[in-house]
């Protein structure tokens, strides 16, 4: 370091670091600059994803609406068949529009929950009475009442059952 003979040591140091006061000032601008455009792309990014929500919720059932069209179809067509009276053909025609209806709700993940046999499981069954079965294990459902549903793991309805009541009453 060389001394101009008017310049003392601080002024020289703020003279040779002014260039670096510019440097650091384009530093700032720059990440200002990308700050700005990351600030820009995540709030897009916010309003495509509410927008995506949006129509999720809107057209979520859209799948499951195709597959009972042409359960509801059958109905239709089985009323106008009722007309004819003919039972056999009427009766057959329920059992289809219930295969149907079976194959819709498994298309879109819905699984029946019939526990005839099994052990009661509270987090599934929904006991509606206890009754001596000397001939079935104690705490095993003796019958459905109504069937239970899942959706994937998820509870739709628990299935309504008689369980079994052991000798001793419980």
């Amino acid at each position: 370091m060389t001394h101009e003979p008017n310049v003392t040591p601080a002024e020289e140091q703020v003279t040779e670091s002014a260039p670096d006061v510019g440097a650091l000032q384009a530093e700032r601008d720059e990440l200002f600059d990308r700050l700005q455009r990351l600030a820009a792309e995540f709030d897009n990014f916010r309003k495509r994803s509410a927008r995506d929500l949006d129509l999720a919720r809107k057209y979520g059932a859209e799948r499951l609406a195709q597959a009972i069209l042409p359960v509801r179809d059958s109905l239709a067509a089985g009323l106008a068949a009722s007309a004819s009276g003919d039972a056999d053909g009427i009766a057959k025609g329920q059992e289809a529009t219930l295969r149907l209806l079976d194959d819709a709700l498994a298309s879109a993940g819905i699984t029946e929950i019939d526990p005839k046999g099994e052990r009661f499981d509270p987090s599934k069954h929904e006991a509606l009475s206890m009754m001596p079965a000397p001939n079935a294990a104690p705490g095993s459902v003796l019958e459905v009442i109504q069937k239970g549903y899942q959706l994937h793991d998820r509870l739709l309805r628990a299935a309504k059952v008689i369980v079994a009541r052991g000798e001793d009453g419980g």
